[in-house]
């Protein structure tokens, strides 16, 4: 192995920490105009908007909110992941510095026994003493022979032991640098596909006037208590009683406080937060970790009947797992809806719902 190599390696390694988990700042792409055209009508008349087109205008801002949901968890998910390569990195290189100090001490050390043997004419202590004509101190140097011997075997075994792995460390640095520059451009992906969506959605409702965004909100209310009287109608909760665990009770707790703090996309509190930065905070808060994002809460968290679900419990939403509610009982929800919208309660059944998780089973 080449220490020069090597120790420029881990330098090399150490000082570029600081650039890796840089996104930049992504530009949002050109945000289209709204379908609906809004008529000519003047100011104080018949509202610009039908209640039609004004159905087809929620439909997309939802539909726009939705993608950036799912951009989020892309780019929470990649987040996560650059941290763990780059905590897995600043470990391998001070493994590499580690393991040349290792090397160099070691060398030092078979160089003693060298220049010891040289002073010796050739042979070290033991065999000296092994040459002499007095039985003690010839069974004697037999005994000191082995463990040079020994010694010498063990140096070189050491020696060779941390050459190799060394070798490994700078090959396993390799590979994370990889996978965490992957991850710096998933990133930087996810969040201009965030910036353009949400950018989209906030032109869409930005043109409207004032009493029509307050229409368009209670055409939001109104949307979600059909789906929630559908959802209760169908019997999904007839017979859900199941009471919190106690680390779900202090989940529930946790995240009902935060009922008022704004959306934010990528955010994990305190001041705001996105729906799985609440939920996993929670989670955090009742001393049970758990994944950072709805898809990946999805995918490994133990999943549960909705007949069996119980406070704490998280609910997922939408086909691509994009958003995620903790259930708080009587079929509701606690959940950071999207940008522009604060932490809230909510109806269970008011999204489409694609199954239920729970952290603590």
């Amino acid at each position: 192995m080449n220490r020069r190599h090597c120790a420029t390696a881990a330098i090399t390694l150490v000082c570029a920490l600081a650039l890796l988990t840089s996104t930049g700042q992504a530009m949002a792409a050109p945000v289209p105009d709204p379908s609906p055209s809004p008529s000519s009508s003047p100011a104080g008349s018949t509202p610009r908007y039908s209640t039609a087109e004004l159905e087809k205008v929620r439909e997309q801002i939802e539909t726009l909110y939705r993608k950036a949901g799912a951009a989020t968890d892309a780019y929470n998910l990649a987040e996560e992941q650059t941290k763990k390569q780059s905590g897995e990195i600043v470990k391998l290189a001070k493994a590499i510095v580690d393991g040349q100090a290792r090397i160099a001490a070691l060398k030092d050390r078979a160089g003693a026994q060298a220049r010891e043997q040289y002073r010796n004419g050739g042979l070290p202590p033991g065999a000296q003493l092994a040459l002499s004509n007095d039985p003690k101190l010839f069974l004697d140097g037999i005994n000191k022979v082995r463990q040079s011997q020994q010694a010498s075997k063990s140096l070189l075994s050491d020696l060779n032991q941390t050459q190799q792995d060394l070798e490994t460390y700078t090959q396993d640095a390799s590979a994370n640098w990889e996978k965490l520059e992957t991850n710096r451009v998933k990133q930087a992906k996810a969040k201009k596909k965030i910036n353009a969506q949400i950018k989209a959605a906030e032109k869409l409702e930005s043109q409207l006037e004032k009493k029509e965004r307050d229409r368009l909100l209670q055409l939001e209310r109104d949307a979600a208590d059909k789906a929630q009287t559908a959802w209760l109608s169908s019997g999904a909760v007839k017979d859900v009683s199941g009471e919190a665990s106690e680390a779900g009770a202090a989940a529930v707790a946790f995240a009902t406080a935060q009922i008022g703090k704004p959306y934010v996309w990528g955010a994990e509190g305190p001041g705001s937060y996105d729906c799985s930065g609440l939920t996993s905070q929670a989670w955090l808060a009742a001393k049970r970790p758990i994944p950072r994002t709805s898809q990946e809460q999805w995918r490994l968290l133990p999943r549960i009947d909705i007949q069996d679900m119980r406070p704490g419990d998280l609910i997922i939403y939408h086909a691509d797992a994009s958003h995620v509610g903790m259930y708080v009982g009587d079929g509701a929800i606690v959940h950071a809806p999207r940008p522009g919208r604060n932490v809230t309660l909510a109806g269970a059944g008011s999204m489409k719902i694609l199954g239920v998780v729970r952290p603590d089973k």
